[in-house]
């Protein structure tokens, strides 16, 4: 079964931005917030970054492996995506990883929608 070039190229941004996400919920975490303190290392807070790194990582990967599995892992990062995006929104000056985690659960949500 092969896929379109539009599933590929859908699949190839979602790819890119799973990986800008996660490089972007990392780097934050791990230089800005720790730097920064306060709010910015509050346990929910830095696991939720923690989580999303993660989860955009594994998501970029299964989808690299054309696992059977990576319609679900679309759900679930899109989910934590937006609950990052909402947080760091929500504590402030944490603007590119708003974007990246918004970008990614949006192009998360197209890949669920393009499989229905």
């Amino acid at each position: 079964m092969h896929q379109s070039s539009h599933t590929d190229s859908a699949m190839q941004a979602c790819i890119e931005t799973c990986t800008r996400c996660h490089q972007v919920c990392l780097q934050t975490a791990m230089n800005h917030c720790l730097e920064t303190g306060g709010k910015h290392v509050e346990a929910e807070h830095f696991r939720l970054m923690m989580n999303c790194a993660e989860i955009c990582q594994t998501s970029a990967n299964f989808q690299l492996s054309s696992s059977r599995f990576q319609h679900r892992l679309h759900e679930v990062c899109a989910e934590i995506c937006e609950a990052c995006a909402s947080d760091c929104k929500e504590i402030g000056d944490m603007d590119e990883c708003v974007e990246a985690c918004q970008a990614c659960a949006d192009s998360c949500r197209k890949m669920i929608s393009a499989q229905h």
